[in-house]
């Protein structure tokens, strides 16, 4: 697969990638074919798994010609000011670094239910969160209004009979929503820094839903952590 690098940090040894497919995905330097510098834009082929890119190489670097090379050793005035220029690609890594977009609440959920769909990699500020959990509530409120006029309408609750549009409506919503939501909490806790499999602490009765209530309180973790740069709108 092709893509492009977000960043690439040398003395750690690990940075992002975005993929053709429009997802984001992990590298290290084990990962690379050959030992190269990878600033900030460069196109790369990759093999991709898990989220990780493996088989790292620059098509740039491939592409290159002896002659091209020829012509860089002959200019060495212009080589001096190439360090300053990788790291002026590679600096915006913190807030920057993370592709520009509208961070109203709207914004956010419409995301989750759409691009983010299966997105359980990358990172999600509290503010993102929060504003995913407000339109869920809303729309969950408007599936049951409809579903309760619905059941009215036929009758369902002048007699013995269930309210199935109600209850239907409402599993159905559910359903679609989990997948998102389920994203939502662990891209949350990739922001503090945390292993997103503490998700299943959501399966402890009570407990465990007043755990990742604290979890989805805690500000952003104010650095690149290994999930991804801070996000978009986040004040340092």
């Amino acid at each position: 697969m092709r893509g492009e690098v977000l960043h690439y940090d040398e003395d750690q040894g690990f940075g992002f990638i975005t993929g053709a497919d429009g997802n984001r995905y992990t590298f290290t330097r084990e990962n690379l074919r050959r030992q190269t510098a990878m600033p900030k834009g460069t196109a790369v082929e990759f093999q991709a798994g898990g989220g990780q890119a493996r088989d790292v190489f620059s098509i740039a670097a491939q592409a290159a010609s002896p002659a091209a090379d020829a012509a860089t050793s002959a200019a060495p005035a212009q080589a001096n000011p190439a360090p300053a220029a990788v790291a002026s690609q590679a600096q915006p890594f913190g807030r920057s670094a993370e592709p520009a977009g509208p961070t109203d609440l709207w914004s956010y959920f419409w995301r989750a239910m759409t691009g983010n769909y299966f997105n359980f990699a990358g990172r999600a500020r509290r503010k993102e969160y929060w504003g995913y959990c407000l339109f869920w509530t809303i729309a969950l409120l408007v599936v049951i209004g409809v579903g309760v006029f619905t059941d009215v309408q036929i009758g369902n609750f002048d007699s013995i009979e269930m309210p199935v549009v109600t209850i239907g409506l409402f599993g159905a919503f559910l359903l679609a929503t989990f997948f998102p939501s389920l994203g939502m909490i662990v891209r949350r806790l990739h922001d503090l820094g945390l292993s997103g499999w503490l998700c299943l602490l959501i399966l402890i009765p009570t407990f465990g839903s007043l755990i990742i209530l604290v979890f989805a309180l805690i500000p952003t973790q104010g650095r690149e952590n290994r999930w991804g740069p801070v996000p978009a709108g986040v004040s340092a």
